[in-house]
């Protein structure tokens, strides 16, 4: 029966843009493209949802087709919906399993983080998760940090930080919670600068990658702790996010995807340029040196998706020395978990090779792009390293 809530697909006019933005059905043959498997496809799975079509499988979710939707189609959630509720095309699979419990991966390894990244790049180790797992060989993984983001700003940063009259609540996310450290620290520098304090909750892993790996009863139980948890906080507390993945998770999937009740948090969350970059309008400019340095700017799927890119690039435009290149918008390929399996890895690579070339072409001395996995993917397929913009801003107001 047909769900009056769920008609969006009959918006489709069928003028085909969408598959002329998915990175994926313009890499392989192996995905129809956006409107077959979505709107097309749903009228006939809303009659015979055995029409499910394992193709489903290889949509990234990254959003390019909705951007690109004249008519407000949610192509993506249709393919996400359809993948994952209709029929299982997907049987249990270890390596998805601990890909998508982010937390618990990063809490285990976070406490023997030297040995972890020392026996991951082993090339034992790495034949034997391409052979078993079904992880590419090839793939570089993030080095862990040691410990937590979360007790190292409760021991190192939190004392600092009720010296402030007003704050922000920052949701940190896993790769900052148990990959980059620095990222963390430096947020709440920039934002010290600013004239706020920074407070964090308790918080889960935002369910992205539960999504992706088809969990979705444990994304919606995240989802509903994360909610509670950061309504909590004061309701004019702004919640601020360094993860364009998080902030879209947070503000769209939860009401979206998960049928989740997210106004508590969803009008007072904000991806951390959008924050700064109200400051920024309002006069509140922190004194900014002259950086000089030559970068290329790479904006991820979910931060286009949202409208974001528009406040991240009139920051870096802000800072003094700055010369930004602006790339053509690509998909970088990785999507997250999608391009640590091995059945997805050439068709990742392959989606990135435009963004790739479009880097090497422009000589920059850093990339600057929002997203952690984008940050993966750049950074293993080019020599050049990845700054995320809070970094850049630190540069610009003197913090290491």
């Amino acid at each position: 029966m047909i769900k009056l809530e769920n008609i969006s697909f009959d918006h489709c006019i069928k003028c085909t843009v969408c598959n002329m933005y998915c990175p994926v059905s313009q890499a392989s043959h192996l995905f129809p493209g956006p409107k077959q498997s979505g709107p097309d496809a749903e009228r006939l799975r809303i009659k015979n949802p055995e029409l499910v079509d394992a193709s489903l499988k290889y949509c990234t979710n990254c959003k390019r087709c909705e951007i690109a939707c004249p008519s407000d189609v949610k192509i993506a959630e249709i393919i996400q919906e359809a993948k994952w509720n209709y029929a299982k095309i997907h049987w249990f699979r270890p390596r998805d399993f601990f890909m998508s419990r982010t937390d618990l991966v990063g809490t285990m390894a976070t406490m023997f983080s030297f040995i972890v990244n020392f026996i991951v790049n082993l090339r034992i180790v790495k034949i034997f998760m391409h052979l078993l797992l079904r992880i590419p060989y090839g793939r570089v993984f993030p080095a862990y940090a040691s410990g937590t983001f979360k007790n190292k700003f409760k021991k190192e940063i939190a004392p600092s930080q009720d010296d402030y009259a007003k704050y922000v609540t920052y949701f940190h996310g896993c790769y900052v919670n148990y990959n980059d450290h620095h990222l963390g620290a430096t947020m709440v520098k920039v934002v010290n600068a600013l004239g706020y304090g920074v407070k964090i909750r308790k918080e889960k892993c935002c369910g992205v990658p539960l999504i992706a790996n088809g969990y979705i009863e444990k994304a919606k139980k995240n989802a509903l702790f994360n909610i509670k948890s950061l309504s909590q906080t004061g309701p004019d507390t702004k919640i601020v996010s360094t993860s364009s993945s998080c902030s879209y998770a947070l503000k769209h999937e939860y009401s979206g995807f998960l049928k989740l009740d997210n106004s508590a948090i969803n009008d007072r969350t904000f991806y951390i340029t959008r924050f700064i970059f109200d400051e920024f309008v309002s006069g509140n400019i922190p004194a900014m040196k002259n950086v000089g340095i030559r970068a290329a700017y790479h904006s991820p799927c979910h931060l286009e998706r949202t409208g974001g890119v528009m406040y991240t690039l009139n920051v870096l435009k802000m800072i003094p020395g700055l010369d930004l290149v602006v790339l053509n918008s690509e998909c970088c390929g990785i999507a997250g978990t999608y391009g640590f399996k091995n059945e997805n890895f050439r068709i990742s690579q392959d989606v990135g090779k435009n963004l790739f070339n479009l880097i090497n072409s422009v000589h920059p001395e850093f990339v600057i792009t929002d997203c952690e996995t984008c940050k993966m993917q750049i950074e293993m397929n080019t020599d050049y390293k990845v700054l995320h913009p809070v970094e850049v801003i630190a540069m610009a107001i003197g913090e290491k």
